[in-house]
């Protein structure tokens, strides 16, 4: 099957799958497509196995077909991170600055060399014997939140203001964070370059600030365009150019596309969407970009669900993705409460907020996407490519974070819900 039809269908079956949720079900959306589609590709795999089914045979092959790696990290993200900015109110993110660049900047690197050791150490320990810099790697890509999965769950629960302000201002700013951490270890990991601390920090450097930048410079442009228009679909189209062209010359420039991509949408969302647009151009930009957030949401959990299908997984692979779960969990806590022992000397916050900022760190599409694309055939464990085992073990965390966690965050936040009615009162 033609790779575009096929992506055509799955677009359809994700709809679909939303629809029956909200009278069925009634799960968080995301949290209902990816139980689906793991439920499909389970049903998939029966009937390849069992049965030879051509049909499925040929779904099997036309996923392979598609490249998840470039499909996400080279073209939807840039849609996600901008649609997700644009609704980040800067008067609110101005307010805990400070909280969410630490958080962004060192949680995720604490996480990362936390993860990485912990994996080191407990993969050797059932004689999986996987180099450090390849277990740093796996931190790094596991470390950040997926703001795709945590905005869906934060809005839809709808947090305090100052929990909802600090989840979504870290997930989309670590987000690019790990990406471009990701980037480092990767270059020093398969590209031979140095391992020294100054090329390290250059790599680093080049690729965030290059980002922050390049996204001030694309949303100045895009100011300038939409200040000189008065025709709503012109503008419009202005905005969509920032997702598509400004993500793509980012790629080009070697430069954190998706860090560009949360600075241009947060300065279009609060500065041009002011200033630029009417009331009405007002409105239908967000009904716009909230479509757009809405259809790529599901396409991409039902693609997250459906790559057990391609996946040579093996119930030892799962066994060690489990072990990564309390992990990456114990990672995150201790990332985060780090922080919060200084945050509380100078400010006062939900007595949840570790709780939720750790249990509702939810991993996604992003991470899958990384894992995706260290190469194959370059180290074997065990008889397994390195490339299939930190996949495999990339896959269980993410559907334990979407399906167990989203699906339970619910009460924590309920808390804090309640908590701020109280002291109000």
């Amino acid at each position: 099957m033609n790779a575009w039809y096929f992506l055509c269908f799955l677009s359809a079956v994700s709809i679909f799958l939303a629809f029956a949720n909200e009278y069925l079900l009634r799960l968080q959306t995301t949290i209902a497509i990816t139980s689906g589609s793991v439920v499909m590709s389970l049903l998939l795999m029966v009937l390849i196995k069992f049965s030879g089914n051509e049909v499925a045979e040929s779904i099997r092959q036309s996923f392979e077909g598609l490249n998840f790696n470039l499909l996400l990290l080279k073209g939807m993200l840039g849609f996600l991170l901008f649609a997700g900015a644009l609704e980040i109110d800067l008067h609110l993110l101005r307010k805990q600055r400070w909280e969410i660049t630490i958080m962004a900047l060192a949680s995720t690197l604490i996480s990362t060399v936390l993860i990485g050791y912990l994996s080191y150490w407990t993969l050797g320990l059932f004689g999986w014997h996987l180099p450090l810099l390849y277990c740093m790697l796996f931190g790094a890509l596991i470390s950040p939140t997926d703001p795709i999965a945590v905005l869906a769950i934060i809005k839809k629960m709808r947090a305090p203001e100052n929990i909802s302000v600090q989840v979504e201002g870290e997930s989309l700013f670590n987000d690019g964070v790990g990406l471009v951490v990701f980037t480092t270890i990767f270059a020093l990991a398969f590209l031979g370059k140095e391992p020294t601390f100054s090329g390290v920090v250059e790599i680093f450097l080049v690729d965030a600030v290059g980002g922050i930048v390049f996204g001030i410079v694309l949303a100045g442009i895009a100011h300038w365009l939409i200040c000189r228009t008065s025709d709503s679909s012109i503008e419009l189209l202005i905005t969509l150019c920032i997702p598509t062209a400004g993500y793509a010359l980012a790629n080009v420039l070697e430069i954190s596309g998706p860090l560009a991509m949360v600075v241009s949408g947060i300065v279009i969302g609060n500065v041009t969407r002011t200033v630029g647009f009417s009331e009405h151009s007002q409105q239908t930009l967000s009904h716009f970009w909230h479509t757009v957030d809405a259809f790529l949401n599901a396409l991409l959990f039902l693609l997250i669900g459906l790559m057990l299908v391609i996946m040579p997984v093996t119930w030892a692979q799962v066994g060690l993705g489990m072990l990564m779960i309390p992990l990456v969990l114990l990672a995150r806590f201790i990332s985060v409460a780090l922080p919060y022992i200084g945050f509380r000397r100078y400010r006062k916050y939900d007595a949840h907020s570790i709780k939720i900022l750790t249990w509702g760190g939810l991993r996604g599409g992003l991470a899958l996407a990384m894992a995706a694309s260290i190469p194959e055939g370059r180290l074997m464990v065990n008889g397994v490519d390195c490339h299939t085992l930190l996949l495999i073990m990339t896959y269980v965390v993410v559907i334990f974070s979407i399906v167990v966690q989203g699906s339970t965050i619910g009460p924590m936040i309920e808390k804090s819900i309640q908590a701020a009615k109280t002291n109000r009162i």
